[in-house]
């Protein structure tokens, strides 16, 4: 192991601020707010999902402001074209007057961008985004182009508002490491909410981060061991989602298609970042089933049946989760 135990204890100790500061400005959403800086520490993208007015683009600006990124957002519209995102070659004039192509970057080269209803765009726009997610590269023209480092992509759809929209296919869905549900504030947090927002108060936040550290930081995170036998509870809770395979009935019932490699490889990966965070070097049970949700919720298929009985596919993850390691301890 490169990094020494005393290294994993402060930098969860850091991580910890970070949280403490995004809270500071941020009221309530602890889930999103936890599970947005696993995806990071995990070097994944993550998709927030929730009614508008819920504070999705304000939590990922402010992230972006206490780990120092710099930060674009793009509003993803019918309109939108691949080159708004990626950036475009045009021809200018240099200093002897002779013309040459000169490349103007888009809002895609920076360290963490923010696609703002990313299911308002087209699939070829959409499509455009899948190559920087995947392969941190971008190509125009023939010439491939590495993105910042890090590089995340966060990206907000409304799960109401179905008119003008395309909705992402599987195949993009499972892009994204984690899909966070924002949650609706409790009474108690609106009023919160109406202070901070309402009155005369600046919060000023502070960078607790920079792009050195958490680079450390996910290099520690892929350093954070797992044993083989959580190693195949966690293989056997993917299986367990595959109508095929399962031991479930109500999987077997109401799931078409469950997770493929890609849903083991993050369940995974956000595990190490939970236990990073933790304070701890090892993968533990308890840390696949705390991730396991907004690893799977956006990789399982249910069938008409499923559809109709109104069953959701995080209860069905429950059924599974509640299951895995019997037998081995904990």
């Amino acid at each position: 192991m490169t990094f020494k135990p005393e290294q994993f204890t402060e930098m969860s100790g850091r991580l910890q601020e970070v949280r403490e500061e995004i809270g500071h400005f941020i009221v309530g959403q602890e889930e999103a707010i936890e599970f947005s800086l696993y995806a990071i520490l995990a070097d994944g993208h993550a998709l927030l999902e929730g009614l508008p007015g819920l504070g999705k683009t304000m939590l990922i600006r402010t992230i972006s402001e206490v780990l120092d990124l710099s930060f674009s957002r793009i509003q993803f519209t019918p309109d939108l074209m691949p080159t708004d995102i990626t950036g475009t070659s045009l021809i200018e004039r240099d200093a002897d007057g002779r013309q040459q192509f000169t490349f103007r970057e888009g809002p895609i080269f920076h360290q963490m961008v923010l696609a703002d209803e990313i299911n308002r765009a087209t699939p070829k726009t959409q499509s455009a985004l899948l190559e920087a997610m995947g392969e941190k590269t971008v190509t125009i023209l023939g010439d491939t182009k590495k993105m910042a480092r890090p590089f995340f992509v966060l990206a907000t759809q409304n799960p109401i508002e179905m008119e003008g929209t395309y909705p992402l296919p599987e195949a993009q869905m499972d892009r994204f490491l984690c899909k966070i549900l924002v949650a609706y504030p409790t009474r108690t947090e609106l009023a919160e909410i109406s202070r901070r927002t309402t009155g005369s108060l600046n919060i000023h936040l502070q960078k607790k981060m920079d792009t050195a550290a958490l680079i450390e930081a996910q290099e520690m995170v892929k350093e954070v061991l797992i044993a083989e036998d959580i190693l195949m509870v966690a293989v056997d809770m993917i299986q367990n989602t595959h109508p095929a395979q399962s031991e479930y009935e109500p999987v077997r019932q109401f799931i078409q298609y469950g997770s493929g490699p890609r849903g083991l490889q993050s369940l995974i990966r956000l595990a190490k970042a939970r236990a990073l965070t933790e304070g701890r070097y090892h993968v533990s049970i308890g840390d696949l089933k705390h991730v396991a949700k907004p690893v799977l919720r956006h990789r399982l298929l249910l069938n008409y049946e499923g559809e109709a009985t109104g069953i959701s596919t995080d209860e069905l993850i429950d059924l599974v989760a509640s299951g895995a390691g019997r037998g081995v301890l904990k």
